[in-house]
């Protein structure tokens, strides 16, 4: 049996099926962000750093 989660995005407050953790700014904390915003933040980016892919489907 699949379940079906749901989380949004912290930057653009969008529902996504896929989210990647990680820090990207200098201080910050670690925050759930969609493909398109990893894009912007991971970018030439001093402070990025990738905590693992999260999904919307998981396996029991």
């Amino acid at each position: 049996m699949t379940r079906i989660r749901v989380k949004l995005c912290s930057r653009c407050g969008l529902t996504a099926s896929v989210l990647y953790r990680v820090k990207y700014e200098e201080d910050g904390q670690w925050v759930f962000v969609c493909p398109n915003c990893w894009e912007k933040v991971s970018q030439n980016n001093p402070f990025y750093v990738y905590g693992g892919t999260w999904k919307a489907k998981k396996k029991n």
